[in-house]
């Protein structure tokens, strides 16, 4: 029932904000993709900012087995999916709504909000309002934790970025953000562990560091100037995005265009987004900041100590890269094929954080769909 109101509460909430649906661009609840003659040799495309209209181009007309796509829509649908999305140079290839869900429906993006965080801080950054090689207590205070005052000074913005804090994921509520649930479990950058406290500590970061709230600082850097809708809402301590699934498409756009947004470069520090698409520690090299990665030689799962051998998602593409919510809640990005791929739903089968067998599977079918 509480996430029933908290939902309630963001659809009220986002009801005055821009709508996406473009009626003339494609039906999304028919497989068959109007509008051909568009290819990957194209160059990247950006929706308006305003207005309703947003390119599309047939799955045909890059070559992909069209013959697959409901099976892929009807895989989704078994998959609890409400919404599905992909982009191929920025041109939407499939949209897909179930059930009563539609383009305007606006849903939680659980902890695939927290690549955005992650940005918003390289944009802080490239402000010069911050370093992520700070102590995180030059903006949260003395005190955020229970450690000493010496053991507190060695955790930096870089730490909470990278999941390696060192501080305690296993005292009973990761959630919790209050000092005394912060304590010592080992030296900064020395564990990685997928603990959400310290993450969600960084939207204080940002508004010590800029003297705005969380929501009017991502308003003015990423949502306006990319024509997304949606904002951050309270729930217990965490602090959760909700959109429509054509905002988490524009997310992805930003990301796959390394945080241009057309000819307006929203991370101006093209370094940071390099870093943050890279493994930020060799603990874990399948994450970066705040962002999964795909092609690396082992990985990680939260709320287990123990490394993996082999790629996070077997058959995505190398270099995908992904923001991964709970309840399988999805941004893909991947650059050698210029695709994003969103999945917004109910949990695919399995209440897991971030990483789940949903994502080996649609890949293992969008592989047979797009033919690589």
């Amino acid at each position: 029932m509480r996430f029933l109101s908290i939902l309630a509460l963001a659809v009220t909430i986002l009801v005055s904000c821009s709508k996406e649906n473009d009626p003339s661009a494609s039906n999304p609840n028919n497989p068959t993709i109007p509008n051909p003659d568009t290819t990957s040799a194209q160059p990247m495309y950006f929706p308006p900012l305003t207005g309703n209209s947003w390119e599309t181009t047939q799955a045909s007309a890059l070559g992909w087995d069209t013959s697959q796509i409901t099976n892929v829509y009807d895989y989704l649908q078994l998959k609890n999916t409400k919404a599905f999305i992909v982009l191929q140079n920025g041109r939407i290839v499939l949209e897909k709504y179930f059930g009563n869900f539609t383009a305007d429906s606006n849903w939680y993006w659980a902890s695939a909000g927290k690549t955005m965080t992650a940005m918003l801080v390289g944009i802080a950054q490239s402000e010069g309002l911050l370093s992520i090689q700070q102590p995180s207590s030059d903006f949260l205070g003395r005190g955020w934790t229970s450690l000493s005052a010496a053991q507190e000074e060695q955790i930096r913005i870089v730490h909470q970025l990278s999941m390696t804090t060192g501080l305690d994921d296993g005292t009973g509520d990761t959630d919790c953000t209050l000092p005394s649930c912060l304590t010592y479990k080992a030296a900064p950058g020395n564990r990685w562990a997928y603990h959400n406290a310290p993450y969600t500590l960084l939207d204080k970061v940002v508004e010590s560091a800029s003297g705005l709230t969380y929501n009017a600082y991502f308003q003015q850097k990423i949502r306006n100037r990319t024509g997304m809708n949606g904002l951050w809402l309270r729930t217990g301590y965490n602090n959760v995005y909700y959109s429509t699934p054509r905002s988490m498409a524009r997310f992805g756009l930003l990301l796959l265009n390394k945080g241009k947004w057309d000819q307006t470069r929203i991370l101006t520090d093209t370094a940071y987004h390099l870093t943050q698409i890279n493994s930020s520690q060799n603990i874990n090299p399948s994450y970066g900041y705040l962002t999964w990665l795909n092609g690396k030689p082992s990985y990680m799962l939260p709320t287990i100590q123990l490394s993996l051998n082999g790629s996070l998602i077997p058959n995505a593409p190398a270099d995908t890269y992904a923001a991964l919510g709970k309840n399988d809640q999805k941004i893909y990005v991947v650059p050698s094929k210029k695709l994003v791929v969103i999945r917004m739903g109910d949990s695919a089968g399995n209440v897991q954080l971030a990483v789940s067998s949903f994502d080996n599977e649609l890949w293992g079918k969008l592989r047979t769909l797009m033919r690589f």
